[in-house]
Order: structure tokens, then C-alpha cells, then sequence
């Protein structure tokens, strides 16, 4: 799928931080709906974060802060905040900036679902961004679910989530295909500054 989506023009600059690493991360599990704390290096990763905060604006302390309601990307936002000699827990939640679902197959690797569900892996390989797993929802229904909450951002946001959710962003403003966007690497450590229909890593 290409780019059949209406794209979507963000105001100002959205500074959107993947949260941090945790153990399931390092052992390539799905996390989707599941909430994992941040391991050692994924505390280091949003320390990472605010020093690349602090170097791209200055007026940091004025901007609006969101996140998401998982632990990961909470610690992740209170770690960065508490760096930048902000109060730690003043950021506002949106329950929409959620991780992709992936239902029945969180917990397990891909490379488990690819010897167990054959069928739907290869299915989802061919549509990645259509591809619903079982009980889990698609990167289309993301898109979805995350767009009013993208539409209504202040000037200049500071945003922690997920890499799903970071893909989704992408197709939204329309950066990249659909195709493409379910395939793009999200780093973390770094600030992905989205400005207009333009996205780059700092």
C-alpha cells in the first residue's frame, strides 16, 4: 500500500522519543500491550534523550510534554524530565499513544511465530501494514486510533512512545508510504524531529 491516507500537517515541531530499552526488547520479544519496565541501559537511553533535547531547543522547559500511559515510556518521560531539572512527573498522559497489539503473540519472538504460525507470518510479511495478528490490531488501525491525538498537538511537543507508534506518525504526515512506514527502523536514545511532512533523527 502506498500513500492512500490523507496526510495530516503538524504545528510547530514534534520532538518524539521511542521509550528506552527493556529486557524484552534485548530478547526481541513483542511488548505490544504488555508493560515492561526499562532495563539498565534503557534508563541510560532516556538520559540520552534529554542531553539531545537539551542541544536541539532550548526553550525545552516551555514546550508541552506528552506520553503515553505505559511504564516504559512513563519512566522513560519522568527519567528525561528529571534531567532537564524539570518536574519529573508534570507531562499529560494520552491513552491513545498506546503500543501496536499484538494480541495472542506478545511475549513470544518472531522467530517463534514464524515456526508456529507460518501462515500468518508470511501473511503479515506480504501486508505489514494491514496484517491484523490474532487479538492484536493492525498498524492501519493505529494510524487510526493515534491520529486525533497527533491532530491536536501543541506548537512545539515533546512525545514518548513506541516504535509502532512512531511508524504510524510517519505515514500520518506522509513522510512515507504505509509499506515503507511498517518497515522503518525506530532508534532508541535519539530524537526523531518531525517538522511539517519531514522527519529526522537527532
Amino acid at each position: 500500500m502506498t500513500r492512500s491516507m490523507t496526510a495530516l500537517t503538524i504545528p510547530g515541531r514534534l520532538f518524539l522519543v521511542r521509550h528506552g530499552e527493556t529486557d524484552w526488547n534485548r530478547e526481541g520479544r513483542l511488548q505490544g500491550g504488555k508493560d515492561i519496565p526499562l532495563n539498565g541501559l534503557g534508563r541510560m537511553q532516556a538520559e540520552e534523550a534529554a542531553r539531545r533535547l537539551r542541544a536541539l531547543t532550548p526553550a525545552y522547559a516551555t514546550v508541552d510534554y506528552l506520553c503515553s500511559p505505559m511504564e516504559r515510556a512513563r519512566e522513560t518521560m519522568t527519567i528525561l524530565r528529571r534531567e532537564l531539572d524539570l518536574p519529573p512527573e508534570e507531562f499529560r498522559i494520552d491513552e491513545r499513544l498506546r503500543e501496536l497489539t499484538f494480541g495472542d503473540w506478545e511475549g513470544f519472538t518472531w522467530r517463534e511465530i514464524r515456526k508456529s504460525e507460518r501462515e500468518l507470518a508470511q501473511a503479515r510479511e506480504r501486508d505489514k501494514w494491514g496484517f491484523v495478528p490474532p487479538g492484536g490490531e493492525s498498524y492501519r488501525m493505529l494510524a487510526e486510533r493515534i491520529r486525533p491525538a497527533i491532530e491536536g498537538l501543541a506548537p512545539d511537543t515533546v512525545m514518548v512512545s513506541h516504535g509502532g507508534v512512531a511508524r504510524a506518525v510517519l505515514a500520518l504526515i506522509g513522510a512515507v508510504g504505509t509499506a515503507d512506514a511498517a518497515r522503518v527502523e525506530i532508534w532508541q536514545g535519539k530524537i526523531l524531529v518531525v517538522e511539517g511532512d519531514k522527519a529526522t533523527w537527532m
